[in-house]
């Protein structure tokens, strides 16, 4: 019997000793795992362990327990997961922004990467736009907290969330979901497969969601943060269930139709005197063109072969696609002050090889990963109240390919005390075409502009860089008993550099003052090294009292160095009003802090045989705080780290979730309650006291009957019940002091302006208070 199947072994006999819930197979096996968290098989370490074995901070949910609390999508785990941070970008439902224990990147243009790593079924998305997955048709999510270089590779500095779908059962299956809710939410879900043989299976899923929009632009008419969605996933699989070989090829499709979300300004508009709205979901935004929409589809193939009992061959083969265009009015005017109409084209193709070895003390892999990725990205940046026509136009198209060999074993000594050693080497090249050009006269042609191209183009680069790196990680554990799990563990992670594509080549500094601005010199003003980090864990994992509480701590302590930091600032190119691109590595960040999850069964059999009562909790610290943070103030380097601020991270994140199941009939009804809190939050380094948001709570509840045999069931659900208003981002083009970055009022008493005339200081907003209700039925 091979390994894995032995850890399931010892699952299910933990599951009968303790009455847990199942939780369904993985994506490789058939049999099931179990829902009470110490004996849930995870694949964090590319290899199927129970969660209390795994020497990594890990969350694990799953599908049926997403679906059970109402989870829309992938952001909602960010409210029960320790120092995690997932929420859309600013203007579209689809583009996420991801953050994990101080670590991660807001930026969705090209040559900005992220630094949480999301992976849709061991293939990873290279860039953010589409990778807000929707829930459903999913077997498992798991949150991998701290570096997770050395399995993961690619831009997992701060970890890497993984999306993992249902494999096709091996008898005809059909299953219908709708919902049905406020702000006329109406979703409708569709999943079946049906055996073809002995050994093949296909299937598919269907999705439609939608929903109204929760405000309005009340310049054009449309619907403001409103839902459009259509999607769907086709899976083809032959093998596993006991063969040696399982062959999965599965396709994806999603598009986003809804309409951009318009932010809410926060300050009258210093030009047109417009009053602040009452309403922190409408807009008065005058860009419509072109017209929102988001596309994103793939094809995948995962081969796992058993070459004998000690050994196995895993091949992950992918290619993705997604195009985007957004109209994003930073102003959120009719006016055309700073109005950013925007193209993004995305495509990856990668292969990926692993060769796993589990016998006698030995259990760990060797591999192979290969990425070719192109990301293409324009837009206009429309200054027409400033200088009437003009348009600062940028087309930046970055290109990736990455080659790395990596390998992680775990060897055990004894029964109680294992070593783990892993690394990964990693090749980097980045490519970069970077125009960027003033029009006069009206928007640039590629958006259908009149404008007239004047001038000589402020960045015209052509270029590439190679970065390489090592990243090493250990650990070891203790294991007392097959209960618990005391470990200690080193990591690094590696984000490569690149190059700004904001940034303006015309304005890079004379290195050798010959008097002429040589093509090295461009290239190393637009281009940023890359940033890495030593994380150090320490941790406890443990079942207690027959498997009736579930525990989880981890503390950790990771230096950060060559932050890197993008963002855009107005400046002049050629004395004429523009933007630049202001990436730079800032310098050294320091991130210590502490984790503690659990699971616990508070009673069973109180009112009646066969209920329970669960408390789930999740609570997260960190200090997160820069060392050195070096910018530009004059043509002077100057160290500003103590008037910044680490974004996107909250000093204190907590949850908890009590949880009531009794049988009614023959059938089984749930009552869940989730409290979840996040201390204050700065959207960017520089604290900025209009867009940041202090520290709020936000309530969820669920009512869910199941009848007998799981055929059907039904769910009513509220998501922020008490209607809470909360920033989640924002856009700020305003004045404010290089050093304390305080911000500088004018003679009215609001910020000043510095692009445009209107003065952008915009927030974008969390979700407000949704019911609604969900039915499924299963044939």
């Amino acid at each position: 019997m091979k390994a894995h199947h032995s850890i399931r072994a010892i699952a299910l006999a933990s599951a009968a000793w303790s009455g847990c819930m199942v939780l369904p197979a993985i994506a490789q096996d058939s049999a099931p795992a179990v829902e009470e968290e110490g004996a849930i098989i995870v694949t964090a370490r590319r290899r199927e362990e129970t969660l209390v074995s795994v020497p990594i901070a890990v969350s694990a949910f799953s599908g049926e327990a997403l679906e059970r609390g109402g989870a829309i999508d992938i952001t909602d785990l960010a409210n029960v997961t320790p120092n995690t941070t997932l929420e859309a970008s600013r203007g579209t439902n689809s583009t996420l922004t991801a953050f994990i224990r101080g670590v991660g990147q807001q930026d969705p243009v090209s040559g900005f990467e992220q630094g949480v790593g999301i992976y849709l079924d061991d293939v990873y998305l290279n860039r953010p736009q589409g990778a807000i997955l929707d829930i459903y048709d999913v077997e498992r999510i798991e949150v991998l907290r701290g570096p997770q270089g050395t399995l993961y590779g690619r831009n997992t500095i701060g970890g890497a969330v993984k999306y993992v779908t249902k494999m096709l059962p091996q008898e005809f299956a059909l299953k219908l979901k709708g919902t049905y809710g406020s702000y006329d939410q109406a979703d409708g879900i569709i999943s079946a497969s049906a055996p073809i043989g002995d050994l093949i299976r296909v299937g598919g899923a269907f999705a439609r969601l939608s929903r109204g929009g929760f405000g309005d632009n009340l310049t054009t008419g449309d619907e403001n943060y409103n839902k459009d969605v259509w999607a769907g996933r086709a899976t083809f699989e032959m093998g596993g269930y006991g063969q040696p070989v399982l062959m999965r090829i599965t396709g994806d499709y999603t598009k986003d139709n809804s309409s951009a979300r318009g932010g809410h300004r926060l300050i009258p508009g210093q030009l047109s005197g417009a009053p602040v709205l009452d309403d922190v979901f409408d807009t008065r935004g005058g860009l419509s063109d072109p017209k929102q929409y988001v596309k994103s589809y793939g094809l995948s193939m995962n081969i796992t072969a058993e070459l004998s009992d000690a050994v196995t061959l895993r091949s992950i083969s992918a290619w993705r696609k997604d195009d985007s265009a957004s109209p994003i009015d930073f102003d959120a005017l009719p006016a055309v002050d700073v109005d950013v109409p925007a193209f993004y084209f995305n495509e990856q193709l990668s292969q990926e090889f692993q060769l796993l070895y589990d016998q006698g003390p030995l259990h760990g892999m060797v591999g192979f990963y290969y990425l070719d990725a192109k990301a293409d990205t324009a837009f206009d940046v429309r200054l027409f109240t400033t200088v009437p026509g003009l348009t600062a136009y940028t087309q930046a198209d970055v290109d990736t390919e990455t080659y790395a060999v990596f390998g992680d074993f775990t060897f055990d000594i004894s029964q109680q005390l294992s070593i783990s050693a892993g690394g990964r080497y990693t090749w980097d090249k980045r490519r970069a075409d970077i125009l960027r050009q003033n029009y006069l006269g009206g928007g640039s042609p590629l958006f259908g502009g009149a404008g007239v191209a004047f001038g000589a183009p402020g960045t015209n680069f052509n270029g590439e860089r190679e970065y390489k790196k090592f990243t090493p990680r250990f650990s070891v554990s203790f294991k007392p008993t097959p209960d618990h799990n005391i470990y200690a563990s080193y990591a690094q992670g590696f984000k490569g550099g690149g190059f700004d594509p904001r940034g303006v080549g015309v304005n890079a500094p004379d290195l050798n003052s010959d008097g002429i601005r040589q093509d090295s010199e461009i290239a190393a003003f637009l281009s940023f090294r890359p940033e890495s980090v030593d994380s150090y864990e320490v941790g406890y994992k443990g079942n207690f009292m027959d498997g009736a509480l579930y525990v989880a701590v981890a503390g950790f302590y990771a230096d950060y160095k060559d932050v890197q930091i993008p963002g855009s600032v107005a400046c002049s190119v050629g004395g004429i009003p523009s933007f630049c691109g202001v990436v730079s590595n800032a310098g050294k960040a320091r991130f210590k802090g502490l984790e503690f999850e659990s699971n616990a069964r508070l009673g069973r059999d109180m009112l009646m045989g066969g209920d329970r009562l669960n408390l789930s909790t999740a609570i997260g610290y960190i200090d997160a705080e820069y060392r050195e943070y070096i910018t530009n103030i004059g043509g002077v380097p100057t160290d500003v780290a103590a008037n910044r601020e680490v974004q996107n991270t909250p000093k204190w994140t907590a949850s908890g979730t009590l949880g009531y199941t009794a049988p009614v009939g023959a059938g089984s009804l749930y009552l869940g309650s989730t409290v979840s809190w996040r201390s204050k939050t700065y959207q960017f380094e520089i604290p900025n006291p209009y867009i940041d948001q202090k520290g709020f709570a936000l309530w969820d509840a669920s009512i869910v009957y199941t009848a007998p045999d799981d055929r059907w069931t039904l769910g009513l659900h509220g998501k922020n019940l008490l209607d809470k208003e909360y920033k989640t981002s924002g856009y700020t083009f305003v004045g404010a002091n290089a050093v304390t970055g305080a911000i500088i009022n004018n003679a009215a008493g609001f910020p000043t302006p510095t692009l445009g005339r209107e003065g952008t200081l915009t927030a974008f907003y969390g979700n407000p208070r949704q019911v609604f209700l969900t039915g499924t039925v299963k044939f």
